[in-house]
């Protein structure tokens, strides 16, 4: 078997009411959708990430760089094709736009083999669960959602079923050295550190009704000191862990604030690589691994960066924010971990998660969610939804 063709395309939704983080405000939101085809009529299908960027960039390395490099290599041949890719662009690109479009390659390879095999992707990695316990991953700014609105949604997702929600903080100019003020909207949804705490307060007090717990996403914008002044505040209200509160690039800082703290600190999604990865654990910055399939080398590289965490008595818990094809992706990396976590479900509205596949994922009524039995990642799309939201 060959590889024929290797092509992305572009999705896009455009939201009514924008969302925030602490660094981006989402007018819209992508997803670069991979397919792989070969000689045999097997398709594979993967995502790329496109956080922080055009998602046009990064179909473009794919389709006219990263492309030319996979056709005509067998597709069964993974682990060759990663390291000849990574080879290839290591003068070019090591980390960012690169791994992510090599990330949507390897997931689409791994589909292939999977359906190949006649196996779902997460027994081909090692099969350890096939369900998964997930958290409400919302909980963003937007125009006019106070503490008690923002407390509100939380409490939604708890009689759902949901026993962890996370919510997003760190929209604070008073904070020395945040990057707020260089991104999109920067004086939208701003917050001071005391009405943060309120934000986070009101949510913790709701999910306390339901014996549930809630997490906290910083998304790299505080500095070292801020972080430990309010991790210690969040801890005194049973916050669950703090997720990115530093610069990538802070990574000695992350370490004393995991010492500081008796509440875990997760982290670095934005990171890609077994090697950066690998200075987080090294120097114990963090107590909770959270790589992604689409975004930090696909499952070839994220399966070295899980059991290096496996290896160091840490858990992992990949980041997952895109499209269904990212849900169902990191779904089976997760499900194929011994050390693994709980699963990040998006719950913001997104059609390209909840209508994109032809039987959506979603928890089930005992709290968990189930792995796609068919093989490969066990998915398929819908070409309505796909012709409604292409935009390349």
């Amino acid at each position: 078997m060959k590889v024929t063709d290797v092509s992305a395309m572009i999705l896009r939704y455009q939201y009514d009411n924008a969302i925030a983080d602490a660094q981006n405000y989402f007018y819209t939101r992508s997803a670069v959708i991979v397919k792989v085809k070969t000689d045999e009529g097997i398709e594979g299908i993967g995502e790329s990430a496109c956080f922080g960027g055009p998602a046009e960039t990064t179909k473009y390395v794919i389709e006219h760089e990263l492309a030319d490099l996979v056709r005509g290599e067998d597709p069964t041949n993974i682990e060759r094709i990663w390291r000849k890719v990574n080879d290839r662009t290591r003068q070019h690109g090591r980390g960012g736009i690169i791994t992510a479009a090599l990330s949507g390659i390897d997931v689409a390879l791994w589909d292939i083999l999977g359906k190949k095999a006649g196996l779902p992707v997460y027994k081909l990695l090692g099969g350890y669960s096939d369900r998964l316990l997930p958290y409400a991953s919302s909980g963003f700014y937007s125009v006019g959602k106070d503490a008690q609105k923002l407390a509100a949604e939380a409490e939604g997702y708890f009689r759902q079923g949901f026993r962890y929600a996370k919510i997003k903080i760190g929209r604070n100019p008073d904070v020395f050295m945040s990057p707020i003020e260089n991104m999109l909207s920067p004086e939208k949804c701003i917050y001071t550190l005391e009405e943060e705490l309120e934000r986070v307060r009101a949510c913790c007090e709701a999910a306390k009704k339901y014996g549930a717990r809630i997490m906290v996403d910083v998304n790299n914008v505080w500095n070292t000191y801020t972080a430990i002044r309010m991790g210690k505040k969040f801890q005194e209200m049973g916050v669950f862990w703090m997720e990115e509160p530093l610069s990538l690039d802070n990574v000695d800082g992350s370490a004393e604030l995991a010492r500081a703290l008796d509440m875990p600190v997760a982290g670095y999604e934005s990171e890609v690589g077994l090697f950066r990865f690998k200075q987080f654990m090294d120097k114990r910055a963090i107590d909770i691994v959270q790589p992604d399939v689409i975004w930090s080398g696909g499952f070839t590289e994220c399966r070295r960066i899980a059991h290096y965490a496996q290896a160091n008595s840490l858990p992992c818990m990949p980041h997952v924010f895109s499209s269904a094809v990212s849900l169902a992706a990191n779904a089976h990396f997760l499900a194929s971990l011994s050390n693994r976590g709980i699963l990040e479900m998006d719950r913001n509205p997104y059609p390209l998660r909840d209508e994109l596949l032809t039987e959506p994922i979603e928890m089930a009524a005992d709290g968990y969610v189930y792995l796609p039995q068919k093989p490969g990642l066990g998915i398929e799309l819908r070409e309505d939804t796909i012709e409604k939201y292409r935009v390349d």
